[in-house]
């Protein structure tokens, strides 16, 4: 356990005590930094800095008051490292854009990784004009400087909820899609399905082949299409519904809908892949784990989203696991 003693933080404001009656009584300073001692998340951080509520400090880091090493930072569960200058400023930053549908788990000069809500569009089409991902993300980036861009590194359907991630350049989109396979440890999905699951766990393997009218389905001959893995494992049950952790070995389109319905246990609200059932008002997918190595740190990023409160409502009068 962590010495709570311990304090990870030097105060290194210019205008700390011995130089405070420089400034006209009732001034406030323009800024105060801070040395960081050892490694810390941003908020926890901020909490002990500034003397001010979670919201309060969450407020200050939406509207670009805080930076770390001179760069404006805005993720609230940034990792700070030693020798790293945190600064409070009392005056607003940039002012962004306000997200919605999404929220920003972690930044850097290389990439954005984000929660997205169901209903919000990863990415539009030529022809959709709608709000999505990408677009406020773009707004956020180019708010601080109009030559920035974001880059897909993959994508969630429109109705999956859950964690994606967003490269800064081209360069660093093509390494981590040219690396995916090494590069992501873990990438695991919630599944609310229909049915009663048996098995505690399984696997589900199969060459899947896009139709004409754009539904994937799996090819019943061998090598026929992308080959596409995913594992399973049963979380709770009750007679009409399972909740699934699901594993990707592959990244296909489509692939959990696709498999789920190949087990006889289609995901609920998934009309379009043989679901009946409207239980939760959305589509029941989830993603919840993303761990990867950082493509220019090298260090192991793991984040974690939890499972949607809905997701538990078909087990709370009759569960059976």
């Amino acid at each position: 356990m962590r010495n709570e003693q311990r304090n990870p933080i030097r105060n290194t404001s210019r205008n700390s005590s011995r130089n405070r009656s420089s400034k006209p009584r009732g001034t406030a300073p323009e800024h105060r930094a801070f040395t960081v001692k050892e490694p810390i998340e941003l908020l926890p951080f901020l909490l002990q800095v500034s003397n001010r509520g979670r919201n309060s400090v969450k407020s200050m880091l939406e509207r670009g008051q805080v930076s770390v090493d001179n760069e404006v930072v805005t993720a609230y569960n940034l990792t700070l490292h030693a020798g790293q200058t945190v600064s409070v400023s009392h005056e607003k930053g940039i002012e962004r854009p306000k997200m919605v549908g999404l929220r920003i788990l972690y930044e850097d000069e290389h990439i954005i990784v984000i929660e997205k809500d169901a209903g919000l569009l990863s990415i539009a089409s030529a022809n959709e004009v709608e709000m999505t991902a990408y677009r406020q993300l773009m707004a956020h980036v180019r708010a601080a400087d109009p030559d920035n861009r974001i880059f897909v590194v993959h994508r969630l359907d429109r109705d999956t909820s859950g964690v994606m991630l967003f490269a800064k350049s081209e360069e660093i989109k093509h390494a981590l899609q040219n690396s995916w396979q090494e590069a992501v440890h873990e990438r695991t999905y919630i599944a609310l399905v229909e049915g009663m699951v048996k098995k505690s766990e399984g696997t589900v393997s199969s060459w899947l082949k896009e139709s004409k009218t754009l539904k994937m389905y799996s090819s019943e001959r061998p090598n026929d299409g992308q080959h596409a893995v995913t594992h399973y494992k049963l979380l709770q049950s009750s007679r009409s519904f399972s909740l699934l952790e699901v594993q990707l070995e592959t990244g296909r389109k489509n692939q959990i809908r696709v498999h789920m319905q190949d087990i006889g246990h289609p995901i609920v609200g998934d009309k379009k892949y043989g679901s009946k059932s409207k239980m939760i008002g959305r589509l029941g997918l989830h993603a919840r784990t993303l761990e990867f190595t950082h493509p220019v740190t090298g260090d192991v990023m793991r984040f974690d989203s939890g499972i949607p409160k809905k997701f538990r409502s078909p087990f709370k009068d009759n569960p059976t696991k």
